[in-house]
């Protein structure tokens, strides 16, 4: 695993620690990043990744979980979940899936199929369907390439169903600005596009602004 991180100071010294347990220099232990406890009998029970866990409005969120689930469908060769966080600092889960040869997973059924399993939380906002997830020099997914992937779109381009008329490119606009992404599709919903409670709240009164009418 180490040659990964061959001329790359940044990350050995973020993964290459000094050890507690020796009292001579230079030994070094190497952060996993997996969390684990001590059973009575000295054994060691695998609880997850530390760096793959996140609070999301006030939910503990295993991503592996999620990504298990997905696993699961058919339609599904490979997955990671992430929680990027939108330019308001909010954060919203997003799914990048690579489908199984021959098929063409959608956004709807997927999030209908999670929610046979999970619980409406820790279902995805969004899904991005790249070809295949990017890789680091060491051969784990890259994260952060996957998160600069583009976010805008989870439905095929022709998909899209544009305002038709003045009210509904008025509503799209405050949707976009809300929500922080152009291009709203005006048959979306708000939640599946990482909407939530407080950002319901904004966007009401958005609303009640430019149109002078009480939701």
């Amino acid at each position: 695993v180490a040659r990964g991180y061959l001329r790359r100071p940044q990350w050995t010294a973020e993964r290459f620690v000094p050890s507690p347990l020796h009292a001579q220099p230079g030994w070094r232990l190497y952060r996993t990043g997996d969390r684990v406890r001590f059973l009575s009998d000295g054994r060691l029970d695998f609880l997850g990744r530390a760096d793959h866990q996140v609070k999301l409005r006030g939910y503990r969120i295993e991503l592996g979980e999620i990504e298990a689930a997905l696993m699961r469908s058919p339609a599904v060769r490979d997955c990671i979940v992430l929680a990027p966080e939108d330019r308001s600092g909010d954060r919203s889960l997003v799914a990048y899936v690579v489908a199984t040869p021959g098929s063409q997973p959608e956004a709807e059924a997927l999030r209908v199929f999670l929610m046979q399993t999970l619980p409406q939380y820790m279902v995805p906002s969004r899904f991005v369907f790249p070809e295949s997830l990017p890789l680091t020099p060491t051969g784990k997914v890259d994260r952060q390439a996957l998160a600069e992937l583009d976010l805008l779109q989870d439905e095929p381009a022709e998909r899209y169903v544009a305002p038709r008329d003045d009210v509904e490119r008025r509503l799209a606009g405050i949707w976009e600005e809300v929500l922080g992404r152009p291009f709203i599709d005006v048959r979306a919903h708000f939640f599946h596009l990482g909407g939530h409670s407080l950002l319901a709240v904004q966007l009401m009164a958005r609303i009640r602004r430019e149109f002078g009418k009480d939701l």
